[in-house]
C-alpha cells in the first residue's frame, strides 16, 4: 500500500514559460518574483516593436542565466507546481 502524502510535504512554485519563435518547447523560467517577470514580458509582447532588445535574466532553476531576443517572444505564461 502507498501512504497518503500531508499537505506539508508538498510545495508548489510558479514558473514562468516563455514561448519562442521557431522552438516546439518553451523556456522554463524560474525566478525569485514570477509575477514580476510575467510582467514585464507582457508588456514587451504588447510594445511589439520592430526593434529587437536583448533581455538577459538570472534565473533559479536549472538554466542559471538566459539571453532572449524580444522580437522572438511569440507568448508568455505561467504554470505552479507541485513539488516535495
Amino acid at each position: 500500500m502507498s501512504q497518503a502524502f500531508s499537505n506539508t510535504q508538498i510545495k508548489k512554485r510558479i514558473s514562468v514559460l516563455v514561448f519562442l519563435k521557431g522552438t516546439a518547447a518553451p523556456l522554463v523560467l524560474y525566478v525569485e518574483n514570477p509575477n514580476a517577470l510575467y510582467e514585464e514580458l507582457q508588456q514587451i509582447l504588447r510594445l511589439n516593436s520592430q526593434v529587437a532588445k536583448l533581455i538577459e535574466k538570472e534565473t533559479l532553476g536549472p538554466i542559471k542565466k538566459v539571453s532572449i531576443l524580444s522580437n522572438q517572444i511569440c507568448a508568455v505564461a505561467m504554470q505552479e507546481e507541485q513539488y516535495m
